[in-house]
């Protein structure tokens, strides 16, 4: 009889076990209800976070707290989350219409409202991505709030030490505080957060607003504050989850809505019948690329293309913005701000108005009809099945008439975390692999990386992980990912749902040409295997223009036929 061998698990088998438990975990959370956090309920997400010990979130197995992590996620919830006890994940049930007034995070979209001194509800229009970030966030600063608690609770009846009692007199006095005042507070913090005064002083302005400069001890002092009541009066901090949120969820509601509101623009500007091109990208780079630099050339003379675009990147440069925008709409370009809750904007360009000459692309070829760009702002995660799933579905003229779109191409540019090379790197994928299911997707990619290759950024072609969240990234799973015959060169996270919708409309359904084209190109805004590199490390700054720009113009050359 053969000896069983004793089978030790790797890194990354454990890390992709504490991903799936992750998925499976909040998806039986959101179907039950409701939630502690930090209570037997919300055991199992605790551990599986701990387990997986994602880069973004640093330090989270240590007993000192992650400050990079903190600032990542403080920054996607909205302000004042830090003092509720009930935080409500609600649909568009109407708040808008009510008082309250929106809360809406720094860094990400989502309408935010605070009920009262303890509740705060977050909308969820944009699926259920939305909800396994928001989950993942809040367990990760709970975790931190309760580490804060062990270090500052010295017995059972709630003493606390002398550096909380400091930390909470400097964050309850009414006046600004002073420089020395500051300085002292955050002496005292950093010994709470077992980490060094110069640490906690590099970060502490980051946390800063107009209004709350010292924002930074606000946020530790009420995480600590709620986790002590949590140990000492049993005060569970509770996520629950709307009824309406959890009957509408999955059914594409936002999406359908979304995509309708665009067919009904193309049927009342006569463009339903026409060649169409769909391009999801950021609401600047079409426009910039097509009509920019004619229209800046005088007032920035002598500056190449790509500082042309450096220019309408900068905050502050509104006015060149609306200039370029003016144009654009003169020819042709309508824009569709988002009334429907998915957060995607809209721009519809009807090339048959542009004046080619006005152009950076003079030498467009356009033969028999002129085509239809839409430009649609960044899904997020399965959001992105859902709004291109209705999208390319038939437009229902009347009851008994549909018009199928000529769909001709689908191109999805933005960014993504990068495996084999730096930040602002492009990425060309050859198929989209689901982490988690092994499910894949190959495609024809019409975009090569010979085409963006010689421009002085480095290209890197092959197959990409579309991930659950950004935010549940380790090194020992994406190495596995790297190393192994997937060859995985980067991770993104709606690959793999826009192209599910592409061909099941296009191979199955047969609502669109099943030969569609589609572009796939990403540049890399991080690179989660480098420490000081990862997404919470900052932005990339003006190092993303040039890749943005250069992605964008090589879709609109073969959209307009210039070899």
């Amino acid at each position: 009889m053969k000896e069983i061998k004793n089978i030790v698990r790797s890194r990354a088998q454990e890390s992709s076990s504490a991903v799936e438990k992750l998925y499976i975990t909040m998806r039986h959370l959101f179907n039950r209800g409701f939630y502690k956090p930090m209570g037997v309920s919300g055991e199992t997400l605790r551990e599986a976070l701990l387990s997986l010990r994602p880069e973004i979130y640093g330090s989270i197995a240590e007993e000192k707290v992650e400050l990079n992590g903190l600032l990542y996620v403080i920054e996607r919830l909205p302000i004042g989350i830090e003092e509720c006890r009930f935080i409500n994940l609600t649909s568009d049930e109407g708040y808008s219409k009510s008082h309250f007034k929106a809360i809406v995070p720094p860094k990400r979209r989502r309408n935010c409202y605070r009920i009262d001194d303890e509740q705060m509800n977050v909308e969820i229009t944009r699926g259920r991505s939305d909800i396994y970030d928001i989950l993942t966030h809040l367990t990760f600063i709970f975790i931190e709030s309760h580490k804060i608690k062990d270090r500052v609770l010295i017995d059972e009846s709630g003493e606390v030490t002398r550096d909380w009692k400091k930390l909470e007199q400097a964050v309850l006095q009414e006046k600004k505080l002073s420089q020395v005042d500051k300085e002292k507070a955050i002496s005292h913090t950093a010994n709470i957060l077992g980490r060094t005064f110069a640490e906690v002083l590099d970060i502490y302005d980051a946390f800063g607003t107009t209004d709350k400069p010292d924002r930074f001890l606000h946020v530790i002092y009420w995480l600590g504050k709620l986790a002590l009541e949590e140990a000492v009066e049993n005060n569970k901090r509770t996520i629950t989850f709307s009824p309406i949120l959890r009957e509408r969820l999955g059914h594409h509601i936002h999406g359908e809505i979304w995509a309708n509101s665009i067919k009904d623009v193309l049927m009342q500007n006569g463009l339903l019948n026409r060649p169409i091109h769909i391009i999801s990208a950021n609401m600047h780079s079409v426009m910039n690329s097509i009509f920019a630099v004619d229209v800046l050339k005088t007032k920035l003379k002598g500056q190449s293309d790509f500082a042309i675009y450096e220019e309408l990147s900068k905050s502050g440069a509104d006015k060149l913005r609306d200039k370029v925008s003016e144009v654009a709409q003169k020819y042709g370009m309508i824009s569709l701000p988002d009334t429907s809750g998915t957060n995607i904007d809209v721009q519809i360009f009807d090339t048959a108005k542009i004046d080619w000459k006005k152009t950076s692309f003079p030498k467009a070829k356009i033969s028999g009809l002129a085509p239809v760009i839409i430009v649609m702002d960044y899904a997020f995660g399965e959001q992105a099945y859902e709004t291109i799933d209705e999208l390319l579905k038939p437009y229902q003229e009347t009851k008994i008439k549909k018009v199928f779109l000529n769909v001709e191409s689908v191109s999805i540019m933005g960014k993504a975390g990068i495996l084999q090379g730096d930040k602002g790197d492009i990425m060309i994928p050859s198929a989209h692999i689901n982490e988690g299911t092994g499910d894949n997707y190959p495609f024809d990619n019409e975009l090569t990386a010979a085409m963006l290759s010689g421009n002085g950024i480095p290209v890197f072609a092959g197959p990409m992980v579309t991930v659950l969240g950004t935010s549940l990234q380790n090194k020992d799973l994406l190495k596995f990912f790297r190393d192994s015959t997937w060859g995985v060169i980067g991770l993104e996270m709606e690959g793999a749902y826009y192209q599910k919708a592409i061909q099941s409309a296009s191979k199955i359904r047969k609502s669109i040409n099943p030969d569609v084209k589609v572009r796939y190109a990403y540049y890399a805004s991080d690179n989660p295997l480098e420490t000081g590199s990862t997404l919470a490390s900052g932005g990339l700054g003006t190092t993303g223009v040039k890749p943005t720009y250069l992605i964008t113009i090589k879709i609109l050359e073969q959209i307009f036929n210039i070899s």
